[in-house]
């Protein structure tokens, strides 16, 4: 398969020099070009338009916002996000993940150079897990990257055999990745104010958590909080765990609340979906709805089916509506998925989650 093509957009000399060839560097991935701002980006895609841009958030003359913005009005084009790992820069990736951007790729405002080569394959996996995703519903593999062990929901919390005893009290528990930013705005801001609780992963970067809830938090009816240890599971609230970390679902007589776990990534996230919905399915049981959205990859799918065994309620978005068609392919593959449903049709099945429809 032909190679990616990619065009890099930031003011910094350096980080477009490392960029380039850190991506370079894979047989799959052809770089094109690299302008220090969206003003030479559009000058240069006049003659070649790329695949995937690597865009800055923060330039001169036009920022990266404002240059989302008309790229996906006018010519929608994968985008991932380079930012720095600051609160302001935080704060401004969420407007960009909104405005139509795939994902996020971090950066360090010292020690740059450095954390660039090391994190090279998370980089070449998101320039890749761009191209292949359906930028339209936002508004080719080279070689295998030597990658971690690929550990499963065991290395954090063990498996069952049976679930708790039941409580009337219904959990909705939501997985999502690639596009899912979009995707649970999409979900939670059709939400009224009385709602089952929500325990949710995105795949997000460590700090970059807490920008995303607040941001839904000012667009939704229902409470939307990063999470902390003992935080409580009630309804009218969305609980998102923190990236960087695993969230677990914990039980106390009849009330539900989370723990934040340190851990290993699991199906190569932290925190993992596979963790979440496990530890879903051992303390709700059949009084939880299990959700697996956008994403690339398979984290939630097994997770998802240790739901379905315990007699919880699963739904799987369907790949019209998904950016990525991963995740919940996955989950459909194993027989997890109870119903398959466009994005626009899975707030009413939470709804229903409250009544205890089956």
């Amino acid at each position: 398969m032909r190679a990616v093509k990619v065009l890099i957009v930031d003011d910094s000399a350096v980080v477009r020099q490392v960029l380039t060839a850190t991506l370079g560097e894979d047989p799959g991935i052809e770089v094109i070009g690299a302008a220090s701002d969206p003003v030479f980006a559009m000058e240069r895609m006049r003659v070649q338009w790329p695949d995937v841009i690597v865009l800055d958030v923060e330039m001169p003359r036009m920022d990266g916002i404002t240059f989302l913005k008309k790229l996906m009005a006018e010519h929608p084009t994968p985008v991932v996000i380079c930012s720095t790992l600051t609160e302001k820069g935080a704060a401004t990736t969420m407007h960009a993940l909104a405005a139509g951007a795939v994902s996020i790729v971090t950066k360090p405002t010292l020690g740059l150079k450095q954390f660039l080569q090391d994190s090279s394959n998370d980089l070449i996996s998101a320039v890749k897990v761009a191209a292949r995703s359906n930028v339209r519903r936002l508004v080719p593999a080279g070689v295998q990257q030597t990658v971690p062990p690929k550990l499963s929901a065991d290395a954090v919390l063990p498996a069952f055999t049976h679930a708790m005893a039941e409580t009337t009290d219904r959990v909705v528990a939501i997985g999502t990745s690639t596009g899912g930013t979009q995707a649970l705005e999409a979900v939670l801001t059709s939400l009224p104010r009385v709602c089952p609780g929500l325990v949710i992963v995105q795949h997000m970067p460590e700090k970059f958590t807490e920008a995303f809830a607040n941001r839904l938090d000012s667009l939704c009816k229902l409470e939307v909080r990063e999470a902390k240890s003992g935080d409580r599971v009630i309804p009218g609230r969305a609980l998102i765990a923190p990236g960087g970390r695993h969230m677990l679902l914990k039980r106390s007589g009849a009330q539900y609340h989370v723990e934040i776990v340190d851990g290993p990534p699991v199906s190569r996230h932290r925190p993992s979906v596979d963790v979440l919905f496990r530890s879903v399915a051992k303390c709700a049981g059949r009084n939880a709805l299990g959700v697996i959205m956008t994403g690339m990859g398979d984290d939630g799918a097994r997770g998802l089916k240790e739901l379905h065994d315990v007699g919880a309620r699963t739904l799987a978005q369907d790949e019209e509506t998904c950016v990525v068609y991963g995740m919940p392919k996955e989950a459909v593959k194993l027989g997890a998925v109870d119903r398959v449903l466009p994005l626009n049709d899975i707030p009413a099945e939470i709804l229903r989650a409250l009544q205890g429809a089956r």
